[in-house]
């Protein structure tokens, strides 16, 4: 595993996100993709070279592990330009769309050449070794989908070649998998509320508490009981239900309202939770309030959440705390906050640092897969100590 490079990947329904080497590197990339059917037109190739390529990622995949093979796609900010963009659908499973892949597909060639770790064997086509740990929703886990999903990703040759991309275009990357640790998301967020990036306890009074972790995601709604240190599996649910949905809508009505068509759900997201002028858009040049769109859909969406944390909550009486995580509950926190003031008054809690919430996932697979790979070096170390021994 020497020359294996740690990726943390969480292809979250709002965007990936992804920690790399020893925390060095990461990536935030919009997860919004678009087939292209033939190369994309550029003008001037000396004029791209100056651009930004997380800006302009545009690559084939060839892999084993995807449906449609060896497809040209627009990745991140440059799909959202798109006209024929795809945001994953309400009612999708992570673990069997191609879109999950060709995202973590276009994250790990990315660091690959920007890392300068691993080599050019030949014809400007990079060999890249990970080890990899991500994650998946508690409702597709339960149900078994991880096994299928990290054999996909083991025991194959993944390439991705650049195409119309600045600095990159005409080279390529085969990744290859030296371990892969599918992890349920609501456990992940335990592991990073007590555990810092060296995997020390940080947060002892938590450990032996019984609490809930509410992840809300884009997709789906994640509630994880979590006693004595282990998520309580039989009591921990997935619900369909996220976000996607509800920032849909708001955009929709937004343009039908407003005559104005925000290019992604990130820009909505960004409406309702920015610093300033929130749930404000500039409409022909004056910046106009959409609250009355945002506050009607959102509360409409926290109270249904509001009802998964009661309806756990119940079975679970013992609980202390529940934590809120993931970007949904980033978008949410308001409303569920004066929903649990007028209603039950639970024992509730948010990170006030949006940032935190959004890269939780990441970086607990961060700490998760370091580590597996520091057991993994002790048992190795061990065997070998047992072998010279007994010689």
């Amino acid at each position: 595993m020497s020359n294996s490079r740690i990726a943390a990947v969480d292809v979250g329904n709002d965007a990936l996100k992804a920690n790399f080497g020893k925390m060095e590197s990461e990536l935030y990339i919009p997860n919004v993709i678009a087939r292209d059917i033939e190369d994309r037109p550029v003008i001037g190739i000396e004029e791209l070279d100056d651009k930004d390529p997380i800006d302009n990622l545009h690559i084939r995949v060839h892999s084993p592990a995807l449906k449609e093979n060896n497809a040209i796609y627009r990745v991140g900010n440059l799909a959202t330009k798109a006209t024929n963009s795809t945001e994953l659908d309400p009612g999708s499973s992570k673990s069997e769309e191609d879109q999950t892949l060709v995202m973590m597909f276009a994250s790990l060639a990315l660091d690959s050449v920007t890392n300068g770790e691993f080599k050019s064997v030949k014809n400007d086509v990079l060999e890249a070794n990970y080890t990899l740990g991500t994650g998946l929703p508690l409702r597709e886990v339960k149900e078994g989908k991880d096994v299928g999903y990290r054999s996909k990703l083991l025991g194959s040759v993944h390439q991705v070649e650049f195409l119309v991309t600045p600095k990159y275009q005409g080279k390529k990357v085969n990744i290859k998998f030296d371990e892969v640790k599918v992890y349920p998301e609501g456990f992940a967020a335990f592991v990073n509320l007590v555990m810092d990036n060296d995997l020390n306890i940080i947060n002892k009074d938590l450990i032996d508490k019984q609490i809930l972790i509410q992840d809300i995601g884009g997709l789906s709604t994640d509630i994880a009981v979590i006693r004595n240190r282990n998520v309580d599996d039989d009591k921990a649910q997935g619900f369909n239900l996220g976000v996607s949905e509800s920032l849909e809508a708001i955009r929709e009505e937004i343009y039908t309202k407003h005559g104005v068509e925000l290019d992604s759900r990130r820009e909505v997201v960004d409406i309702i939770t920015r610093k300033n002028n929130r749930h404000h858009i500039m409409v022909k040049g004056s910046r106009t309030s959409v609250h009355d769109i945002t506050d009607r859909i959102l509360l409409e969406l926290a109270k249904k959440e509001y009802r998964y944390l009661r309806n756990v909550w119940q079975r679970n009486s013992q609980t202390e705390i529940c934590y809120f995580v993931g970007g949904g509950s980033a978008v949410l926190k308001d409303y569920l906050k004066s929903l649990n003031n007028s209603l039950d008054g639970f024992n509730i809690e948010f990170f006030e640092d949006e940032n935190e919430s959004i890269w939780m996932m990441a970086n607990a697979y961060y700490k998760l897969v370091s580590d597996f790979i520091r057991k993994n070096k002790k048992e190795k170390k061990d065997e070998k100590q047992e072998v010279s021994s007994s010689k």
